[in-house]
């Protein structure tokens, strides 16, 4: 039952619009709420946002009431608590606020309080002709099941994945190297038990998309009115001598694939781990792997994430994880993988063509995923796109196949973003996936919704935290660099002519957030202005949405 707390510190609700203050709660240990201002009304919600429990007044207000998380862009309504930009699932709860006689109240109960957020109302028993098909079991299909639920969507919902676990927080695995998956699943199986969604173990093999049934490798076939195609990426492998037929090289995609590569590493630890690949999934598993074994990342480029970020920030990147002991052979190519002395079966090193040759108790692959498209490959339904992927409109929609969405790794899709102007592209990003499944969902349940605009964001972990908005499909040709390089304190924005396109920063919140929701609003400041010092955090948000 609710109860009245009052907020320490506060004798009247005298936040200015666009304020926002996190008070703590009298007589709740460690209680605290988020008080914020938006339209001459305060607000008082959970102070930290739902996803890896950031605090919520590093974020970004908006004038029209979205708050967003200054880690990884989870974006709140602040008048009803609702999730409005992935990556997190919880809403965020709300409380009624007063003044009385001097002091400040909220209402609400104890252990709402404590947990800092409010969990979906999905519960539904399915019903009628509508059914909805997913295939795959990543960051759209959680996306999309949980948005279709929450939008009042009563038909039934299947999942078909081909791993052996529900949809889970798959950036935990390169980026920690978590190998227990009930600690990285979203949802418990009670959850989609309660919400009518049906999860299978089973691997697509085919789509009829005239009689509009999805068949597995299993025999079995899935009627559907709609169908979700977030089936993700696949890791390459290296087409080099050795690597097909020596053990212990991995590549990571998945739970299992992290407890391959722990089994490997053993509990001693003491290995040389040879990574290949100086990607965002190779310099994450160098840094979760430094600790008590000899890496070296191995990188084509001249400094790692050059092709992304340019060589200037990649090599901020790499003095970071550096300092952990991590070795890296950069301008390199691979020549082939060698045997181990001691079981000709198990790799034992690794030979560079410049003559190079690397120990390896194991050798991760970070090369890249291509689109996990197989399995209408050669649909006369669909036509794939030359890297696989599959071509979508604006609405995430196959245009060849009303009814039918491609969402995450698999879909190349118009961007509108800044210096995107409708160019086709696909992005590898988590958080894309799911803002993906969540506007499919809203799309199958209210047909007449207009697509919601997002700005692409990304993190990683590199020896400290990185952030990263926006997209350089089209290039860019000149960075501005603010900060403190030195200490891998900055703010980098990449622009194409005067128009930035992306922003990447490190211990600089929330210059991301902000800058993200500067470049949906058409008012991110110009490469000059930042050049000259112009800071986005001076620069006001308008109400407007121009993507």
């Amino acid at each position: 039952m609710a109860q009245e707390y009052k907020l320490k510190g506060l004798s009247a609700l005298d936040l200015k619009n666009g304020e926002k203050r996190e008070a703590e709660v009298d007589g709740i240990e460690n209680g605290k709420v988020l008080l914020a201002r938006v339209g001459n009304t305060t607000h008082a919600m959970s102070s930290n946002c739902t996803h890896y429990r950031a605090p919520l007044k590093l974020g970004v207000l908006t004038p029209e009431g979205r708050l967003t998380c200054a880690w990884h862009g989870a974006c709140f309504n602040v008048g009803t608590g609702d999730v409005e930009d992935a990556p997190a699932l919880d809403a965020l709860a709300k409380f009624e606020v007063y003044e009385r006689s001097g002091a400040v109240y909220i209402k609400g109960e104890e252990a709402t309080i404590k947990a800092s957020r409010r969990k979906p109302n999905v519960k539904c028993t399915a019903q009628g002709p509508e059914k909805v098909v997913v295939v795959g079991g990543g960051s759209g299909t959680i996306g999309a099941v949980q948005a279709l639920r929450e939008q009042d969507f009563k038909g039934e919902i299947t999942i078909i994945s081909r791993e052996p676990n529900l949809p889970l927080d798959r950036t935990k695995l390169s980026k920690a190297l978590i190998a227990d998956k009930s600690k990285l699943e979203w949802r418990s199986q009670d959850w989609y038990d309660s919400a009518s969604i049906a999860t299978v173990s089973d691997e697509v093999s085919g789509v009829d998309f005239n009689s509009k049934s999805v068949s597995t490798k299993s025999g079995k076939s899935f009627p559907y009115t709609k169908l979700i195609l977030a089936s993700g990426g696949t890791p390459k492998a290296l087409p080099l001598p050795g690597f097909k037929d020596l053990s212990n090289i991995f590549l990571l995609r998945t739970v299992s694939d992290v407890q391959a590569i722990l089994g490997a590493v053993g509990e001693e630890k003491g290995k040389n781990v040879v990574i290949i690949g100086s990607s965002f999934i190779g310099m994450e598993v160098a840094n979760a792997l430094s600790s008590n074994n000899t890496v070296t990342v191995v990188g084509m480029e001249s400094a790692p994430l050059e092709r992304v970020m340019g060589s200037e920030v990649g090599k901020i990147f790499q003095k970071l994880i550096s300092k952990s002991g991590v070795k890296f052979h950069m301008g390199a190519s691979v020549d082939s993988a060698q045997p181990s002395k001691k079981d000709q079966s198990k790799v034992g090193s690794v030979s560079l063509k410049d003559g190079t040759s690397l120990p390896a108790d194991l050798v991760i692959l970070g090369v890249g995923v291509t689109p996990t498209t197989e399995y209408v490959q050669d649909n006369s339904g669909i036509q794939l796109e030359k890297d696989g992927s599959i071509k979508t409109n604006e609405c995430f929609e196959v245009e060849s196949q009303p009814g039918v969405y491609a969402i995450g790794d698999i879909a190349t899709y118009p961007y509108h973003g800044p210096g995107g102007n409708g160019s086709l592209t696909r992005i590898e990003h988590w958080n894309v996936a799911q803002n993906a499944g969540r506007s499919v969902a809203a799309r199958i349940a209210k047909p007449s919704v207009a697509p919601k605009p997002f700005i692409p964001i990304f993190w990683s972990a590199l020896g400290s935290q990185l952030r990263y908005c926006g997209n350089t499909l089209n290039g860019w040709d000149d960075m501005v660099l603010q900060g403190q390089p030195d200490e891998a304190k900055f703010a980098a924005f990449y622009g194409k002519g005067d128009t930035v396109v992306a922003v990447a920063s490190m211990q600089m919140d929330p210059v991301m957030s902000q800058s993200a929701e500067l470049m949906r609003r058409g008012n991110m400041p110009s490469l000059n202005d930042l050049r000259k010092g112009k800071s986005v955090l001076d620069v006001g948000l308008p109400s407007e949405v121009k993507i």
